[in-house]
């Protein structure tokens, strides 16, 4: 085939990755066109073609898997031959160009030996990828979206303009469609794109806010993430917190005496609190908006998706999802439950007019193109187009519908998280929450002591005693009077803060690992607290 020795280059990578598969002989999952087998493959079908096979993404393919762990020799790595046949498809679109110049042997051998060196080094990590890890909110990419991701790295797009990205471009609108239909909002009535991270999609739904609401305080949450008042700080904007109740979520009789000071022009409403996925009553929020006229940003960073599984839900939070496309802007980030790689956020307003505040004269961009291009609509200017296929990949694969391949993984994660729940209710050295099972799939809870300080003090050697056993939990620090009887907890001046124990059961695959955690649990609690 006539083709540059750089795709010939990223081909041979991929099957010699495929091959070597971390030390092991054995016989790869996807089969290649590596001479050392006879197999052959037909490639999947044209772009095109699928389209006309699959007009929409609510068509749901074949059921696809959601889980992914470190390769070995009894599970290999799917990507580096799915990277391989892929490549070749990609180098065949640039066969007409003239050959460049090959790597040389020696090159390849130096590369190689540093991938070496660069595999050991990441060894100093903890399991993220694996179900024992389900401390903080880490969930490897599906097999799709690296694949996709690394694919689309041999060109290196920008999809900060369609000149420095064509394809990424459209892929990225088709995504984030995608994305706004999960929340009931369609093109053209929406503005949206993707950002490097949930921080800077909240710092461009707080930086329209200060533009339409000029002057006026944004409040949210105490339990709201923090980068909310630094944003703020940021962007010289006020900022103000708001109590929480004992779910963590915002107090609505505190909202409403600060909205009736008449300064209030955004409120941050928080769909999946950090520290424990607690869900603000945003049904309730856009009751006082009808009164108070401000504005609603809802950080779905990390609960958005579970708009997909209203099912599944509570009441409260099914009630708050119902609501969500009442927002005036909506933050969510496929790198945490949408299986992308890092970094990958996303924002929406549901006012497509708020793209005035984006303009901006560069005459040193591009003008090949006279479409709108995304860096019109983005405060960001360069920004990985690898991350939009990444994520229309993965989309193709398992589309955003409720009832689908995708929906059942958040399913399973929440049923794993009220199973863990019913288990430390009946123990007697553990003290969930006094509100009740969790909201999402986060669980956190305290372990029994004489003292606040003694209670902290057991969770630290409960944390460390898991870990030791590859069981990976996380610490957090929550009000005591959220472990106490309501009649107690309103009793109580003081807000004092107790160490607790969390776990994020975000991984689909954590409701079939759900006995060996709890056995593992069990067995470092025993070893440091007795029975």
């Amino acid at each position: 085939m006539n083709r540059s020795d750089h795709w010939q280059n990223l081909a041979r990578l991929g099957e010699e990755l495929l091959y070597a598969r971390f030390g092991s002989n054995a016989e790869p999952i996807v089969p290649s066109t590596h001479p050392k087998t006879s197999l052959k493959l037909s490639f999947h079908p044209p772009l095109t073609e699928l389209a006309s096979r699959q007009s929409s993404q609510n068509e749901q393919p074949a059921p696809a898997p959601l889980s992914w762990v470190m390769p070995s020799s009894v599970i290999p790595d799917p990507v580096p031959g799915l990277l391989a046949r892929a490549a070749e498809r990609l180098a065949g679109q640039f066969a007409d160009l003239p050959a460049t110049s090959p790597l040389a042997p020696e090159t390849l051998a130096s590369m190689a030996g540093i991938l070496d060196q660069t595999a050991q080094r990441l060894g100093d990590n903890y399991p993220y990828f694996h179900p024992l890890y389900a401390g903080q909110m880490l969930k490897p990419p599906h097999p799709i979206a690296r694949a996709a991701y690394a694919l689309a790295m041999a060109i290196n797009p920008n999809n900060h303009a369609r000149d420095g990205g064509r394809a990424s471009s459209e892929m990225e609108i088709e995504a984030v469609a995608h994305v706004a239909q999960m929340f009931g909002w369609e093109s053209p009535n929406f503005l949206g794109h993707l950002t490097s991270s949930g921080t800077i999609a909240n710092l461009e739904a707080l930086w329209v806010a200060g533009q339409e609401r000029s002057g006026q305080r944004i409040v949210g949450s105490s339990q709201a993430h923090y980068t909310h008042s630094r944003i703020s700080a940021v962007l010289k904007l006020p900022y103000d917190s708001v109590a929480a109740d004992d779910r963590g979520r915002i107090d609505l009789d505190a909202l409403e005496s600060e909205l009736k000071k008449g300064d209030v022009g955004t409120v941050v409403v928080t769909l999946g609190t950090t520290a424990m996925g607690a869900v603000d009553p945003l049904d309730r929020i856009v009751e006082l908006q009808a009164r108070y006229n401000f504005r609603i940003h809802a950080d779905a960073a990390y609960g958005g998706y579970f708009k997909l599984i209203p099912e599944s839900l509570d009441e409260p939070a099914r009630r708050a999802f119902t609501a969500i496309h009442h927002a005036d802007s909506i933050v969510v980030d496929p790198h945490k439950h949408g299986l992308q790689p890092y970094g990958c956020g996303c924002i929406l307003f549901r006012d497509p007019s708020v793209g005035r505040f984006y303009k901006h004269d560069s005459p040193y961009t591009y003008f090949t193109s006279k479409e709108l291009h995304l860096g019109e609509i983005s405060l960001e200017c360069s920004r990985a187009g690898s991350a939009a296929v990444a994520l229309w990949a993965t989309h193709r694969l398992l589309p955003l519908i409720p009832g689908g391949a995708f929906a059942a993984g958040l399913a399973a994660g929440r049923r794993a998280a009220l199973d863990l729940h019913s288990r430390l209710a009946a123990d007697s050295r553990c003290v969930p929450l006094s509100a009740g099972a969790p909201e999402l799939d986060i669980v956190v809870w305290k372990i029994a002591g004489a003292s606040m300080e003694e209670s902290s003090r057991r969770a630290q050697r409960v944390f460390d005693a898991c870990a030791r056993r590859n069981l990976h939990l996380a610490l957090v620090q929550l009000p005591q009077s959220w472990f106490e009887p309501a009649s107690i907890a309103r009793a109580q001046d003081a807000v004092p803060l107790i160490t607790c124990l969390r776990s994020v059961l975000m991984k689909p695959e954590h409701e079939d690992w759900l006995d060996r955690i709890w056995n593992e649990y069990q067995v470092a609690s025993h070893e440091e607290l007795g029975k």
